[in-house]
């Protein structure tokens, strides 16, 4: 960057957004500290600056000394949301806020140290159409040797103005010669709201990845496209979900509230409080919804998650979510970075805080080590139909689940990629018609025993026995995932996932919630 962002020079510019390292909307803050104290601090930190530019035994740049270090330092001693994006990671979170770019349409990652592969091309985009696999090996684009780069370079060869070709060339396993494939560049819409799953007897799942521009609209063309009215039951999975655009997470819970409900509320020291409500409600369409979390589900996740549960309109499942109730203002800097600040906190309908402690902890133990059962018993609050409800842990859901722990077999499996890499290599030595139904027979088994003694991973004949059920599942999901598409495994995941199939079971408790919070409406009208 060039020395001149050394003024850092704030825009007039707020972006909105509210996600675990992001936030949700804030005013700009009018300056309360003194003016002396101000201008002798800042005297104190250029003073300390020239001393280590001048005498320290390498080399320092202004861009290392303020934007690597300088300004990250000042805001780690703040709270563990606020945050500075350098130009690259700025524009990357407003991509991922749009959902949109030019490029070939699939997700890379690291192969060890062999380089970059194919971990998902998108369904229908150009890459997936051209045929690429996952599992391939990017080894050239466009003539540029990618052995040695980052995931992260090699994606910006991908990407490109839409209509231009990129000639991508991958060694596959079961081809003796590399492979070529010339893609032209198209828009790639990233959708958050992956396409509904019938779960049977008018039961649907879906699922927010996270909240994104387009994801109130995704959303609504998914119940659109079953139709409300067919709808007897809901899963709505917000697992793993780190938050997102607060409009879009408003405008979900407005969905399935009924008008003029309050979604959330924030405020702090220098923005007044401001509420946000159900503005167009559910139109009546009141079918019982299960909300399934976990502690990855944080941000505008537990925004709508703590306005179901407050409101009575959703049985929540799961475990306790991340905790994060914090509200970033995002400052847009000179040269297109951006400064993350904390500004605000924000609160349920009924009023509770669920942001966890960090006070006592490293950024490390916060964001790791949650404690599930964490809550602020000084913050007690309560749901429309009187149950109990806390600040201070995230949302604690209304019906816990344990997940089952994976025995030493299954974790080896997991760790050493076993079922990708198996999949890579009998999809690129067989030929293969896979379609949804298509499930592993003995011979394929055997071949993946075999498998595993070639690539040395360590097991014995009872594990192989014990969890055959278990590698069947799992190798079924990769051959769907690169027979057919990753929305086409996860739709196989999702349909066969335990928990899930649990959430189906607690609909009538969600129903319950309901019939009760009908009976109390009834009650106040009469009186």
């Amino acid at each position: 960057m060039a020395s001149k962002r050394r003024s850092l020079v704030l825009l007039p510019l707020v972006v909105l957004l509210c996600a675990l390292a992001g936030g949700i909307y804030g005013q700009l803050p009018q300056p309360r500290s003194n003016d002396d104290d101000v201008k002798a601090s800042l005297k104190s930190f250029t003073k300390a600056y020239n001393l280590v530019e001048e005498n320290f035994a390498d080399p320092v740049t202004a861009d290392k000394a303020i934007y690597d270090g300088a300004i990250p330092g000042m805001l780690r001693t703040l709270d563990p949301h606020s945050s500075f994006f350098d130009p690259k990671a700025f524009s990357k979170m407003r991509e991922d806020q749009r959902g949109n770019y030019y490029g070939v349409g699939m997700r890379v990652q690291m192969r060890g140290t062999a380089g970059t592969m194919v971990y998902e091309p998108f369904k229908g985009s150009p890459a997936w159409k051209a045929g690429l696999r996952p599992g391939d090996l990017i080894i050239l684009v466009n003539g540029t040797n990618t052995r040695g780069m980052n995931t992260e370079k090699v994606a910006e060869l991908l990407k490109g103005p839409r209509g231009t070709t990129v000639k991508i060339e991958v060694e596959r396993d079961g081809s003796t010669e590399p492979i070529s494939f010339s893609v032209v560049r198209d828009s790639i819409n990233v959708t958050s709201v992956p396409e509904y799953i019938s779960l049977g007897n008018g039961v649907y799942y879906i699922r927010i990845e996270q909240f994104m521009e387009t994801t109130s609209r995704d959303l609504e063309d998914n119940l659109k496209h079953i139709g409300e009215n067919n709808i007897k039951g809901l899963i709505l999975d917000l697992r793993g979900n780190p938050g997102g655009l607060l409009n879009e997470g408003v405008a979900v819970a407005d969905k399935f509230l009924n008008k003029d409900d309050v979604i959330v509320s924030h405020h702090g020291r220098a923005s007044e409080e401001k509420v946000y409500t159900a503005r167009n409600g559910n139109h009546g369409h009141l079918y019982p919804i299960v909300v399934v979390v976990n502690r990855n589900s944080a941000s505008a996740a537990e925004i709508v998650t703590g306005a179901m549960q407050d409101h009575d309109r959703a049985w929540v499942f799961g475990d306790n979510t991340f905790g994060k109730g914090l509200v970033q203002t995002v400052y847009p800097l000179i040269e297109n970075s951006g400064l993350a600040l904390t500004t605000a906190k924000y609160y349920t309908p009924s009023g509770r805080l669920i942001q966890r402690d960090y006070s006592h902890a490293s950024f490390y133990d916060y964001y790791f080590k949650q404690n599930t059962e964490a809550r602020n018993l000084q913050d007690v609050k309560m749901t429309d139909g009187g149950r109990t409800v806390y600040g201070g842990g995230g949302i604690s859901p209304d019906e816990k689940w344990a997940a089952p722990k994976y025995d030493k077999f299954q974790i080896e499996m997991a760790r050493s990629n076993a079922y990708f890499n198996f999949v890579a290599h009998y999809l690129g030595t067989h030929k293969v018609q896979v379609t949804k139904n298509w499930t592993p027979d003995t011979e394929v088994m055997n071949e993946f025993h075999e498998f595993l003694l070639k690539k040395q991973i360590p097991f014995t004949e009872a594990d192989f026995t014990q969890d055959h059920d278990w590698l069947k599942h799992e190798i079924t999901k990769e051959v769907i995932w690169s027979g057919m598409s990753s929305d086409d495994s996860r739709a196989f995941e999702e349909s066969t996932d335990p928990e899930i199939l649990k959430a189906v079971e607690s609909l009538p408790k969600a129903q319950a919630l309901l019939n009760s919070a009908k009976k109390l409406i009834v009650q106040r009208m009469a009186k």
